[in-house]
């Protein structure tokens, strides 16, 4: 259990990052902290573990592990129970493993550290560690670096280093956030079956409704520092009372197929600097009023262990209280969509050399994509989806000719974009676009918002006299939702989503026909992904612009795309429209991917361990021989590890590569 707060001095004052925040996690128990970025999620797991950043303190309140005040204890004292009384998981395990240490070397500093094992007890202990998470040969990946092993791997070493030393508490701050949904289905099963079997009690923080329905027993909702409703699972997921916590459901993607406008909240998470009065959600709450803005809120305990701080619960206030059923938002503009093939890309390879020795000899090459064919109809949405490293992005790259492609066509309309160069293909490029994943990287930090979108502008030609350009970038800005007074500023001065949002600016200013969009809401959260996911969908409706939207979140594919392709290995292996690839997989692949999406829904048979593909995605450099994807296929059969399927027509337009789909 834990009551506390815990500040930070910056220059713009104290940050009050957790606000006398309560809570705990029994013995076995799963407890959930959600929310957004910047709400404290993170903080509360680090001064639980007194790892605050420099600056930070501790100004009240006490955690108790097992009946002992780790407040109280000297930092001497304190390492010993990190680790072995609670371990922590971190976001990023490319950053959080020693690069110039093995696996095994890095295992065994805990286990000496907290068990007091080393030599051939140790080896025996991480080699058990190993098997435990899942690697495969284990007495081999001891002796390897981080960098020999991929980003699911890594999680999972990070996973049996938190476990050497047999934690009663694991916290596992966002474990999956950086993997694919394959690899992040198995280290959730992974997480859950060790939790289980080691009576663990672990607090999860994650911003995904999906993985807290799959994982938590309990969830704790956080804003700006406070947690304002705490509930069982189950009765969180059938009953969210928190006016916040009900806006977070209505932001999900998932099952709005009939082209609703997701409910996004307005503004932002307001900075921690903030000397708070009343209500801290009160600013984007639509059903706040006077006592909000001026009165904290109290806890509020309904039955079945559910609690909210929140004035509408007020037994006081019961003529407010009456809770309005889930909103599915304003039905959404139809798209301007015509028969006509605005982009067709044939028989699309990118092959990369890999070079060798002094003289640079050429060895064989990464097949990054191996033969990809597509179609996009005007005004239409094609998602492509699949794994990382699968070569998504680089489809997106060769068609707009950003990385040569070493085989195939793509043609723009009437235009054969493969033929063009020099100023020909800049003057094409003011016709297709590319928006990118992250808003932080694709913007130049020492320009502002008017130059960044008149940059396109200039360098395409489309610009007229300086006051028709500032006006022509005053328009497009209030078309994607950004006050046009705000372009003076730099990109710094912008949150995530608002980044995203000068991004599609600066694509729209050239009015192409065609934008790929590259995962542009993987780096936002679910609040900030509702207003980007609705941006693009209402420009589409308006301009009749097409995108190729690559993208591995399934839930974003059901509510914006038209067509959906799906790609293994440099390949599509099953394409067709969204209602025939979704509503009936035909590839193990793409069932196997379904499976892996956790669903922001709790019912009996979501615990269960469907179909889920086994092992990381293979070598580009050297794919498997036959069907690329049967060394992880369930189904797979002779023919399957000899010949590479034909594609084969199963309904229409419904398109699929595999040797059992007849």
């Amino acid at each position: 259990g834990w009551g506390r707060a815990a500040h930070r001095d910056s220059e713009n004052g104290v940050v009050r990052a957790l606000g006398g925040e309560d809570g705990e996690a029994g013995a076995g128990e799963a407890l959930a902290l959600l929310g957004e970025s910047g709400c404290g999620k993170s903080l509360t797991a680090l001064s639980l573990m007194r790892l605050l950043p420099p600056g930070g303190f501790v100004a009240g309140g006490r955690v108790m592990l097992d009946g002992r005040d780790l407040c109280a204890l000297t930092e001497a004292e304190m390492r010993r129970v990190r680790g072995a009384g609670m371990a922590m998981i971190f976001q990023e395990p490319g950053t959080s493993l020693n690069p110039v240490l093995t696996v095994g070397q890095q295992i065994g500093e805990v286990l000496a550290l907290h068990r007091g094992l080393e030599g051939a007890a140790a080896d025996r202990e991480a080699v058990a560690l190993m098997t435990q998470v899942g690697i495969p040969d284990p007495q081999r990946r001891l002796r390897e670096y981080p960098f020999q092993f991929s980003g699911g791997m890594k999680q999972r070493v990070m996973i049996a280093m938190a476990l050497a030393g047999e934690p009663r508490l694991l916290i596992a701050d966002e474990p999956t956030t950086a993997l694919d949904v394959t690899i992040q289905a198995q280290v959730l099963d992974l997480m859950a079956a060790l939790q289980r079997a080691r009576g663990m009690a672990m607090i999860l923080i994650t911003h995904d409704l999906g993985v807290v329905a799959k994982m938590a027993d309990r969830v704790g909702v956080m804003y700006a520092g406070h947690l304002i409703e705490q509930a069982p699972s189950g009765r969180f997921f059938a009953a969210p009372a928190h006016p916040y916590s009900r806006k977070l459901f209505e932001a999900l993607p998932e099952g709005r197929r009939g082209r609703n406008v997701l409910a996004t909240i307005p503004g932002s998470v307001p900075p921690l600097t903030t000397r708070f009065t009343g209500c801290r959600f009160a600013p984007r709450c639509d059903r706040a009023w006077e006592r909000c803005r001026t009165e904290a809120p109290q806890w509020h305990a309904f039955g079945d262990g559910q609690r909210v701080r929140c004035h509408l619960h007020d037994p006081a206030e019961s003529m407010r209280a009456a809770v309005p059923p889930l909103a599915s938002g304003p039905a959404g503009p139809a798209a301007l969509a015509t028969g006509e093939i605005l982009l067709g890309v044939r028989d699309l390879k990118v092959h990369f050399p890999i070079t060798r020795g002094v003289f640079r000899r050429v060895v064989g090459h990464v097949k990054a994509v191996d033969g990809v064919s597509l179609d996009i109809g005007a005004g239409r949405t094609l998602a492509l989806v699949g794994e990382s490293g699968c070569g998504k992005t680089t489809v997106g790259k060769a068609i707009l000719r950003l990385i040569e492609p070493s085989g195939g066509s793509a043609r723009l309309g009437d235009t054969d974009i493969g033929s063009l160069s020099g100023s020909a293909l800049r003057a094409a490029r003011a016709s297709m676009q590319m928006i990118f994943q992250d808003p932080f990287g694709s913007l130049n930090p020492r320009l502002r918002v008017i130059e960044i979108i008149e940059e396109g502008m200039n360098a395409l030609g489309v610009s007229g006299s300086a006051g028709e350009r500032k006006a022509r970038v005053a328009q497009i800005m209030e078309q994607v939702g950004l006050r046009p007074e705000l372009a003076e500023r730099y990109p710094h001065e912008f949150s995530g989503g608002q980044r995203q949002r000068i991004a599609i600016a600066r694509a729209l200013a050239v009015s192409p026909r065609l934008i790929v969009c590259d995962e542009p809401t993987s780096a936002l959260d679910v609040s900030v992904q509702a207003q980007i996911l609705n941006l693009l969908q209402e420009l589409q409706a308006r301009l009749g612009v097409a995108y190729l939207f690559i993208t591995h979140n399934i839930a974003v594919v059901e509510y914006l795309a038209h067509d959906v392709a799906v790609m293994y290995l440099g390949r599509i292996v099953e394409h067709g429209s969204v209602a025939q690839v979704l509503g009936n997989p035909r590839h193990p692949y793409t069932r196997a991917l379904l499976a892996a999406v956790p669903r922001a829904t709790v019912s009996a048979g979501d615990r269960s361990d469907a179909a889920l593909v086994k092992g990381d995605l293979p070598s580009p450099a050297n794919p498997p021989a036959g069907c690329h994807f049967h060394p992880r296929c369930p189904l797979a059969t002779e023919i399957c590890r000899q010949e590479y399927p034909p594609s084969r027509a199963v309904d229409g337009t419904h398109v699929v590569s595999c040797h059992l789909a007849g």
